[in-house]
């Protein structure tokens, strides 16, 4: 039989996800963002259940051309924009709407023989310092791109670098609002967070909102709050089981570097995941684990194939117990991706993004 690791992907978790966005901005459009292969979902795994969206927001050529290939026929905006200007030609064949956030994409464009004008969104860095023109080169840009044939429409784009956190969104909108205020085009704005954290502050002011990692069911501002606070649901679920037992006494030590040493006689399950599969290498002794859905604790080094756990809370679980690394356990108990990823020191979008090619998807469950 295969190694039974598995992550599975729940499609109306999805969908539920997708609706709480649209009651944060009930007046907005909606990009999902499926970028990174739909955040590690896999983009045809996602796609039915976010269908239902007004558009799809990636990164890379490929990905558009696979949505494309599901028969999506409505808006996908390119993030980044172009890279090469062999791409703009791809832009025109795919109906593709894309991102300009520098003079060298505006050079591209104005080079370009085209008969089909481009949707483009013009990027302002408001603070990220990323991608986007400063706020004082922002409005030439923009008359560059009005005067060219190239260019049918103009939106405008912004990234809020702190919706989650206490510094907020009110200065950047100030910087933005100062340069744009009278310039035509729609608008995209907000963010996972800024869509959770400041729905009544950007009200009106947003004409597409662009959710990411809230579609996924982990909770951007964490640990200010959980998803379960955002009433989000879990999208994806890593799950094994046991593949063995040992009986430790106490002084016994487990795993690479003898890190964990038993405090008193103790068991210990092994599971069948490690930081091959995308498990987070450096996930510490205390990180959550359910085994049968009751919460236990991993202990001691993650291995490449293997981690150990602590089955002090399920002294009836043996070789064949269900082990639920994040998601949803078949009883119904939920292991938040948020809490193993900050046990890891690092954010549930890594590890959503980082499941190896090696693990299987479950069969149908998009």
């Amino acid at each position: 039989m295969p190694r039974p690791i598995l992550a599975t992907v729940h499609a109306a978790a999805l969908s539920h996800n997708l609706a709480r966005v649209r009651a944060c901005a009930p007046d907005a459009r909606v990009w999902a963002v499926v970028k990174a292969n739909a955040y590690g979902h896999g983009i045809e795994r996602v796609f039915d259940a976010l269908r239902s969206t007004d558009g799809f927001a990636l990164l890379d050529l490929d990905e558009a051309r696979r949505l494309r290939a599901l028969d999506w026929r409505g808006p996908i905006l390119l993030l980044e924009g172009c890279f090469d200007a062999r791409d703009l030609e791809l832009c025109s064949r795919l109906s593709l709407w894309h991102t300009v956030h520098c003079t060298e994409q505006i050079d591209r464009l104005a080079a370009h023989k085209t008969q089909l004008a481009h949707r483009v969104f013009l990027k302002m860095n408001t603070g990220m310092n990323r991608l986007g023109f400063a706020p004082e080169r922002f409005r030439a840009a923009w008359i560059r791109l009005k005067d060219l044939p190239q260019v049918e429409e103009i939106s405008l784009l912004q990234h809020f670098p702190d919706a989650d956190g206490p510094k907020g969104i009110d200065a950047q909108l100030q910087a933005f609002d100062a340069v744009t205020h009278d310039l035509p085009g729609e608008r995209t704005l907000s963010n996972s967070a800024a869509i959770l954290r400041h729905a009544g502050t950007l009200a009106g002011r947003s004409d597409w909102v662009r959710p990411g990692i809230v579609l996924y069911g982990s909770a951007p501002d964490f640990p200010a709050h959980s998803a379960a606070d955002w009433d989000l649901r879990p999208t994806m679920t890593l799950s094994s089981r046991l593949i063995g037992i040992q009986h430790l006494q106490t002084g016994d030590t487990v795993g690479y570097g003898s890190s964990f040493a038993a405090e008193a006689p103790m068991r210990i399950g092994v599971v069948a995941c490690g930081y091959a599969d995308g498990y987070p290498r450096h996930a510490a002794t205390g990180t959550p684990v359910l085994v049968d859905g009751v919460r236990c604790r991993m202990v001691g080094r993650v291995s490449m194939d293997m981690i150990t756990v602590d089955l002090t809370p399920v002294p009836k679980a043996g070789a064949g117990s269900e082990v639920t690394l994040w998601g949803c356990a078949s009883n119904g108990a939920v292991l938040p991706i948020d809490e193993v990823a900050r046990a890891a020191g690092t954010v549930g979008y890594e590890l959503m993004c980082a499941v190896a090619p090696r693990v299987p998807f479950a069969p149908g469950s998009a």
